[in-house]
C-alpha cells in the first residue's frame, strides 16, 4: 500500500504497535515473549531510532519501532520491531534490516534482536537474511520473519483469539482479499466490526481497533453510509454505540487541530497557550462554535468568551 512520507509516520500502524506491544509479542513471536520481563514497561525510542538511521538509503517502509526491554534474567537489551506493509517484493529488504541492526547496535553496545512482519501478497517472498564473504571474511544476518497471508490458512485461530493482533490481521487479510470487490469489503468489514462486538474487548480497546479497521478498509461515500446504517442496527442490537463514539472522537480531532492552527496563524504564541484549555472542552458542537468563532474574534479574551458563556451547551455529543 503506498503512503506518503507524512502518513507512513502517522501510520495506525505504528499507534497499534505502541498501544499493544505485548500482545504484538505474544502473537507474533510467543517465544521471544516468554522471555521478556513484562512487569518492567517497555520504553519506545522512536527519536532515537529515526538519528540511528535517517542519513541510511533504506528505501519506503511503513512502521517501524525500537522499543527498550528487560528480561527476566534481569539484563537489559534492545528490540528493533520494523513493520513492512507493501504489495509487492522488494529486493534490499534483507540489506536494510541489517542496516538497521548494525547502526543500532554501533550506538548502544547492546544486542539488538530484529523482528519483520510482512504484509505483501507474494507467498513465496521470505527475506530473512542478509550476508557475504569473501577472502574468508563472513557475514551472515539472519532475523526471524511473519508472513501475514500464511494466516489466511488459519482462520480458524484468529476467530477464537481474543489478542487485539488476531483482528489487526483479519483486517489486512479482508483489505488484501476485496481490494477490486468494495460490496465484499462493506461486508467483511461489518462482520469485523460485530465480532469486536462479541469479543468483550473494554471501551478503550474497541475505539483503538476500530480506528485501525476504519483505515485498512475505506469504502467509497456510498457504501461507507450503507456501513454506517447497518452499524447503528448492530448497535441497537447489542445495546453499544461504539461507532458513534469513534466518529465523535474523531470529529473532536479534526476540530481541535483546526483551532490549533488558526490560534498559531491569529495570535501567535499567546494563541497555542490557549489550546489546552480549549482541549478540555468535550462537546463537539461547541469546539466547532470556537472554530467559526476564530474569524471573527480579535483578542484572545472575546474567543475565551464563545466557549465559557453559559449559553453554550458543554454537554458531550454522543
Amino acid at each position: 500500500m503506498s503512503e506518503n512520507p507524512q502518513t507512513e509516520y502517522d501510520s495506525p500502524w505504528k499507534q497499534i504497535l505502541q498501544l499493544y506491544f505485548e500482545d504484538f509479542m505474544l502473537f507474533f513471536f510467543p517465544q521471544a515473549h516468554e522471555q521478556i520481563d513484562w512487569t518492567r514497561q517497555p520504553e519506545f525510542l522512536d527519536q532515537e531510532l529515526e538519528q540511528v538511521v535517517r542519513d541510511a538509503e533504506l528505501g519506503k517502509h511503513l512502521a517501524d519501532k525500537l522499543v527498550k526491554i528487560y528480561l527476566k534474567d534481569g539484563s537489559e537489551t534492545w528490540v528493533l520491531i520494523h513493520v513492512e506493509i507493501q504489495s509487492q517484493e522488494e529486493s534490499n529488504f534483507g540489506r536494510r534490516m541489517y542496516t538497521y541492526n548494525y547502526r543500532i547496535y554501533d550506538r548502544y553496545k547492546r544486542p539488538v534482536v530484529s523482528l519483520a512482519v510482512l504484509g505483501d501478497e507474494r507467498a513465496n517472498w521470505r527475506p530473512s537474511q542478509f550476508g557475504y564473504e569473501l577472502f574468508g571474511c563472513r557475514v551472515n544476518f539472519q532475523f526471524p520473519v511473519i508472513k501475514l497471508v500464511d494466516y489466511q490458512q488459519r482462520r480458524s485461530e484468529l476467530e477464537v483469539s481474543r489478542n487485539p493482533f488476531a483482528l489487526v490481521v483479519m483486517a489486512h487479510l479482508a483489505a488484501l482479499q476485496t481490494r477490486d470487490d468494495r460490496l465484499q469489503r462493506k461486508q467483511q468489514k461489518l462482520n469485523l466490526v460485530r465480532k469486536l462486538y462479541q469479543q468483550g474487548f473494554e471501551r478503550e480497546d474497541v475505539l483503538n481497533l476500530l480506528a485501525f479497521v476504519d483505515w485498512m478498509l475505506t469504502l467509497p461515500l456510498d457504501l461507507e453510509a450503507e456501513f454506517k446504517t447497518e452499524v447503528e442496527q448492530l448497535e441497537t442490537e447489542q445495546s453499544m454505540q461504539y461507532v458513534t463514539s469513534f466518529e465523535r472522537i474523531a470529529r473532536r480531532e479534526a476540530l481541535l487541530e483546526g483551532i490549533e492552527v488558526g490560534l498559531k496563524l491569529k495570535f501567535g504564541t499567546d494563541g497555542s497557550s490557549l489550546l489546552p484549555e480549549i482541549s478540555t472542552i468535550e462537546g463537539v458542537e461547541q469546539l466547532r462554535a470556537v472554530l467559526t468563532g476564530l474569524e471573527a474574534a480579535s483578542t484572545i479574551e472575546e474567543l475565551r468568551q464563545i466557549y465559557q458563556s453559559p449559553t453554550t451547551d458543554t454537554q458531550p455529543e454522543v
